[in-house]
């Protein structure tokens, strides 16, 4: 006679011989980044694009930031075209902190239009500035996330600001109440110096050739400064990618914060447990989600 299996454990049966459905891969925040369609990204404009070449042929491209600080902007706009960095150098790498260029210690006359000593435009009233939260506390401010693709710092006086992250890049000044006319720029090479917010101007941040500064030599001296007749690297010209011929001009754009691949890479930033992890955080620092920014695909 032949058994009788119950319908029921022949079903349980199946099953068991049937391997589990593999949970789905969870995207990294590179991955979905990769991933984010041509709508998603917005293009910065070329008079916003200053373009450093250094000696032995390095580029270092930072976008500007005119509506945070635009008269300091508008001066950085002047000294380009009027080739006043010409034979400047970085002359000052201080480890896990800045790279400084400029003239230095050198006089040179001003070219016209530009203003000796700005306003301070170490912040900006907030209203009419458009912020989507990151959602995670931030020791510095009530409050940050990203407005028109730059990390901004939202505080209880109804006031904001740029943020001191990697590659950010700001004014060098002398003590107060200077505010630096812009001939003497830094970029922030190290951890966040999230300190200097609202301290001094921030007019930018570099969008291609961060390691062209950040793997220079230390300078030797206080602060970081090169010894007297050295530099750390010259530089042969800067000038602004609207004033190079448009066949050789470099693009570049950043991914929108109002976009569903950017809350997708923040959440990602916020929550790893991808393959590398296994225990998520829950949370991100400012600075630890960097706007994406890319060359214009061809």
């Amino acid at each position: 006679m032949r058994a009788f299996i119950p319908l029921t454990l022949l079903a349980t049966m199946a099953s068991a011989q049937t391997p589990p459905t593999p949970a789905p891969k969870k995207m990294t925040p590179n991955e979905i980044v990769a991933a984010a369609p041509p709508s998603a990204w917005k293009a910065i404009p070329a008079k916003d694009l200053l373009v450093m070449t250094l000696a032995g042929g390095g580029k270092v491209l930072i976008q500007l930031a005119p509506d945070f600080a635009p008269v300091h902007v508008a001066n950085i706009r002047r000294l380009a075209m009027s080739t006043y960095w010409r034979g400047s150098s970085v002359y000052r790498v201080q480890d896990n902190y800045v790279a400084q260029w400029g003239i230095n210690e050198v006089k040179r006359a001003l070219p016209p239009g530009v203003i000796e000593r700005p306003p301070h435009e170490y912040w900006r009233s907030a209203a009419g500035l458009s912020v989507t939260p990151l959602g995670s506390p931030d020791p510095y401010a009530r409050s940050v996330g990203f407005a028109g693709g730059w990390p901004v710092a939202l505080y209880a006086d109804g006031n904001a600001s740029l943020t001191h992250c990697y590659g950010t890049v700001g004014v060098g000044r002398e003590l107060h109440p200077d505010t630096g006319s812009g001939v003497e720029l830094y970029a922030a090479i190290g951890h966040a110096p999230r300190q200097l917010d609202r301290n001094i101007a921030i007019v930018g941040r570099v969008v291609s050739g961060i390691e062209r500064l950040a793997s220079l030599p230390r300078g030797t001296e206080t602060m970081g400064f090169y010894k007297a007749g050295s530099v750390a690297k010259p530089i042969i010209n800067v000038t602004l990618a609207s004033a190079i011929p448009a066949a050789r001009r470099p693009a570049f754009e950043y991914l929108d914060e109002t976009s569903p691949a950017f809350a997708a890479y923040v959440h990602r930033r916020q929550n790893r447990d991808d393959d590398f992890y296994r225990l998520a955080a829950g949370g991100v620092d400012l600075c630890n989600v960097q706007v994406p920014v890319r060359a214009k695909p061809a």
